[in-house]
């Protein structure tokens, strides 16, 4: 059985809790971290890329000089890719990276890195934060207390909790996310993951 340390909304340990195993005590399948990781990133890339064919370049269109008899080699437009300047062959243009992951595969990617993070005793429980207004300063002295300033952290919050977000979001080194939420990618980016008591119970509904 997976566990976690438990602290209170203002960082005092409170014990230990125990973690879902079905979601924090699997096998880790690195390929399916790997397929997750690498669509993530794809779906991440703008794809604007642009570069000017030879039809596309501003330049005359005419023959530069005649066929034969100066000497030269022939040459046609000025705006061939062969010349300076010219329209360049083959080049990028806008395009779509992104493309879908079987459900079953990132399922199991999401798993693996819930598990591998358990493993490693990198998972916190926070018992439920409620502040009346965004305090960016009070969750950042939850961090405090917790050890855990300066490090990569995903905090995640169960959905709604929009005060808690806004006095996470401008934390550095920070990254907030619903529990309905949750990539491998953002599990494997921190190096510690912080739920809350209800964004617990929350992924283990969605995810188990």
């Amino acid at each position: 059985m997976a566990t976690a340390k438990l602290y209170s909304s203002t960082g005092e340990p409170r014990g230990t809790v125990d973690l879902p195993a079905v979601l924090f005590a699997q096998p880790v399948h690195r390929q399916s971290l790997y397929e997750a990781v690498r669509c993530f990133l794809a779906n991440q890339r703008q794809g604007t890329h642009d570069t000017k064919t030879r039809a596309e370049v501003v330049g005359s269109k005419s023959k530069m000089f005649k066929q034969k008899g100066t000497g030269r080699a022939r040459m046609g437009q000025v705006t061939s890719p062969s010349r300076v300047g010219g329209g360049r062959a083959h080049g990028p243009h806008p395009r779509d990276y992104g493309y879908k992951l079987p459900r079953k595969v990132k399922r199991l990617a999401l798993t693996s890195a819930l598990s591998d993070r358990a493993a490693a005793e990198r998972v916190s429980v926070v018992e439920d934060i409620a502040l009346d207004a965004p305090k960016t300063r009070a969750m950042a002295a939850l961090l405090h207390a917790m050890y855990l300033a300066g490090r990569h952290i995903l905090f995640v919050l169960p959905p709604g909790g929009d005060t808690e977000f806004k006095s996470l979001r401008n934390l550095d080194g920070v990254r907030v996310l619903r529990s309905n939420e949750l990539n491998a990618y953002s599990i494997l980016w921190a190096d510690q993951l912080v739920f809350t008591q209800t964004s617990l119970q929350g992924t283990e509904e969605v995810y188990a």
